[in-house]
C-alpha cells in the first residue's frame, strides 16, 4: 500500500485526487498540506509540509510554485520521491528540482495526460516529417481562472518539438507587435482564457495548400489525477533521478 502525502490536497485538482485516490486498493493518502487546514476527516491536514507527522512514501504536488523549494528540502531530508504536478515553475526552479534530483527521486511533468503525452511524441514525429517547410503554431485553452500562460502544457509541446529541429526556433507569444512576415524558424503560442475549459491543445502544422492539426481535449481533470496516482505508485522504491511520464510508459 503507497502511503501517499498530499501536497494542495484542498485545491481543485487535490480534492479530485483525494476523490480517486479513496476508490483505489494500492494507494492512500495519509495527511494532506494546504494553507487552508480544513479536513474532510479522512486525513490529518497541516500548512505546512515541514508540519506533516505521519509517515508518507511518496508526495504529490498540485499546489503552487512558491511552495517548491521547502518539499525539495523535506524531500531530501526525508529521503522521499516526489511527484511534481504544478505548472507556472521558473527556469531557475526547474534547475533546482533537477539537482535535487540527484539525491532523490523526482517525477516531473507539466501535464499529467496520457493523450497529452502522446500527442507530444505525434507532434515530434509529425515535425520530422514536414521539416521547415510547414509553419508549427500552437493554441491551449482553460478556463478563466487559471493564472499562468502560455499554459505548461503548451511549452511542454513546444520544448518537445523544439528538440528534435536542426535549428533552435524562436517561440512567439504575441504577434501583434510584429509587423513583419513570419519567420521559418519560430513557433507561435497562444492562450485562450474562459469559461470552465479543462483543457484543450492544438497543434497545427500549416504548409502550402494544407494544413495538418493535432487535438486533445481534456473533458475532466480526473485524466490528471489518475496520472498523478499512477506516478506515485510507480516513482516509490526508484533510484534517485529526474522521471517523466516517457519512463513511466516505457516501463508499463
Amino acid at each position: 500500500m503507497t502511503r501517499i502525502l498530499l501536497s494542495g490536497c484542498n485545491g481543485k485538482m487535490g480534492r479530485v485526487i483525494a476523490d480517486l485516490v479513496a476508490h483505489r486498493h494500492d494507494c492512500q493518502i495519509v495527511a494532506g498540506v494546504d494553507l487552508r487546514t480544513d479536513s474532510s476527516g479522512s486525513f490529518p491536514v497541516y500548512s505546512s509540509i515541514h508540519e506533516v507527522e505521519e509517515q508518507g512514501d511518496v508526495v504529490i504536488d498540485f499546489s503552487h510554485p512558491s511552495v517548491l523549494t521547502p518539499l525539495l528540502s523535506y524531500g531530501l531530508q526525508k529521503k522521499i520521491p516526489l511527484v511534481l504536478c504544478t505548472t507556472g515553475y521558473s527556469k531557475d526552479q526547474v534547475e533546482e528540482l533537477t539537482k535535487a534530483s540527484q539525491q532523490t527521486a523526482i517525477f516531473y511533468s507539466r501535464n499529467m495526460s496520457l493523450g497529452i503525452n502522446l500527442m507530444i511524441e505525434l507532434s515530434k514525429k509529425a515535425a520530422l516529417v514536414f521539416g521547415d517547410s510547414f509553419d508549427v503554431e500552437i493554441v491551449e485553452k482553460h478556463h478563466n481562472q487559471k493564472i499562468d500562460a502560455p499554459s505548461g502544457t503548451a511549452l511542454m509541446i513546444a520544448d518537445g518539438i523544439a528538440s528534435i529541429m536542426d535549428e533552435t526556433p524562436q517561440y512567439v507569444y504575441d504577434r501583434h507587435s510584429y509587423r513583419k512576415p513570419r519567420g521559418k524558424h519560430e513557433i507561435g503560442i497562444h492562450s485562450v482564457r474562459g469559461g470552465t475549459i479543462v483543457g484543450e491543445h492544438d497543434v497545427i502544422f500549416a504548409g502550402r495548400d494544407e494544413v495538418f492539426t493535432l487535438s486533445h481535449c481534456a473533458q475532466s481533470k480526473e485524466v490528471f489525477a489518475t496520472g498523478s496516482v499512477n506516478a506515485a505508485v510507480y516513482l516509490v522504491g526508484k533510484a534517485p533521478g529526474l522521471y517523466t511520464m516517457s519512463d513511466m510508459l516505457a516501463d508499463a
